[in-house]
């Protein structure tokens, strides 16, 4: 049973965690994509600091496109990136890893091989950021659930929230609009640096079709930073905490590796009790089990650790986000035949926030579809170009 009174005063400080895309500061600017600023570590260090992670199949099912962007609008010639792609016939199983590490030169020269061989290609330069995010809106919606946690909602076993019909609705509404007009997306403009690869399928689908897609940096204190889906870092983990225990929850998590992230299971579980709450229904989450237990979270939860983009390169059709753990967990749907990963034009976010809140990719959304800027996943380097800037090598 969660403490409903130390989670009302708590509530207020997990804000600008839990609002994935919260306000973070870099320059003179306020930014944040749906992994930034997610720790100390990285917070000093924002070339090393992975913002988002996009991998998805050309149509004709032949290449593996992979994007991942960073704070900084520029690479460190002291630091790795490296994609990432475990290869397996089932979801969760894999047995085959394939490693594309890419390095700089002062000049921002890029090098990335995969497994060390011959270079791909690649692009490396700042593009418009393709993640949006209505994050006042976002942010305004858990001020509401923390005012009805305040006013005695309370929790069940398994961490659900109480939230009545028109707390519910004023909820959804907050997340809809900005400032209670029309949604904003804070992110507009902004062009962090972006490493762009693409490699033919057949050289990293080893041992299967399914395949595993992380990113981390690292550099000679090791790794530095991992991501795979949005959001996970930052809205799962320690938004229960104090500064300090979230602190180290996030910088060990950016450590850890999918084969070693089990331990991150139950801080999760607490988590999506939360995200349960938003629509009015507990145990209507993606996955959840029927009954009101500490357990009811915990297959989600599992998935969620590992931290892996899911690809099925058996296809070339990409339009829907999870589509690959839908296609397993939920039997015949939409998503069959779907490679699922992440595009530059999927609408990640509201998908994401739809499956923790009624186990569905539509009904919860920050008011926001797309991105302003066109960004394409057919066209290499797929996503948009600031004007003069950038070179396709």
């Amino acid at each position: 049973m969660v403490d409903s009174t130390s989670f009302g005063q708590k509530l207020g400080q997990m804000l600008a965690a839990l609002a994935a895309g919260a306000i973070g500061t870099l320059g003179a600017g306020a930014v944040r994509a749906s992994d930034h600023l997610d720790s100390p570590t990285v917070a000093m260090n924002p070339r090393a600091d992975i913002g988002d992670l996009y991998a998805w199949t050309s149509p004709d099912g032949k290449q593996l496109n992979l994007v991942m962007t960073v704070v900084a609008q520029s690479f460190s010639d002291k630091v790795e990136y490296t994609f990432h792609i475990d290869s397996g016939k089932r979801l969760g199983a894999t047995t085959g890893t394939t490693a594309i590490v890419c390095r700089f030169k002062a000049d921002q020269s890029a090098d990335c091989r995969a497994d060390g061989a011959a270079p791909l290609r690649v692009f490396a330069g700042k593009r418009d950021d393709p993640f949006f995010n209505n994050v006042k809106g976002t942010r305004a919606a858990y001020q509401r659930a923390a005012a009805a946690v305040r006013d005695g909602a309370r929790p069940d076993a398994a961490g659900c929230w109480s939230f009545d019909a028109p707390t519910t609705e004023a909820i959804l509404s907050e997340w809809r609009h900005t400032d209670g007009g029309a949604a904003s997306d804070l992110l507009e403009g902004w062009t962090p640096a972006s490493l762009v690869v693409a490699i033919d399928v057949e050289r990293v689908a080893k041992q299967g079709p399914l395949l595993g897609v992380w990113a981390t940096t690292s550099s000679q204190d090791g790794q530095l930073d991992r991501v795979g889906r949005p959001l996970t870092g930052n809205a799962l983990l320690g938004t229960l905490a104090t500064a300090a225990v979230s602190d180290k929850l996030k910088e060990d998590y950016n450590r850890a590796t999918p084969a070693t992230a089990a331990r991150f299971v139950p801080e999760i579980e607490k988590n999506l009790g939360l995200y349960d709450s938003f629509d009015g229904k507990c145990g209507n989450q993606l996955a959840a089990s029927k009954s009101a237990t500490e357990g009811r979270y915990h297959e989600l939860a599992a998935l969620l650790a590992d931290d892996r983009l899911w690809v099925n390169s058996a296809f070339g059709v990409c339009k829907e986000f999870f589509a690959v753990e839908l296609a397993t967990l939920t039997g015949p749907s939409t998503a069959d035949n779907d490679c699922g990963g992440r595009t530059p034009t999927y609408s990640a976010a509201n998908v994401y926030r739809s499956l923790l809140a009624n186990g569905t990719p539509v009904g919860i959304d920050d008011g926001l579809t797309r991105d302003k800027r066109e960004h394409s996943s057919t066209t290499f380097p797929f996503l948009a170009a600031p004007e003069g800037e950038g070179t396709d090598r």
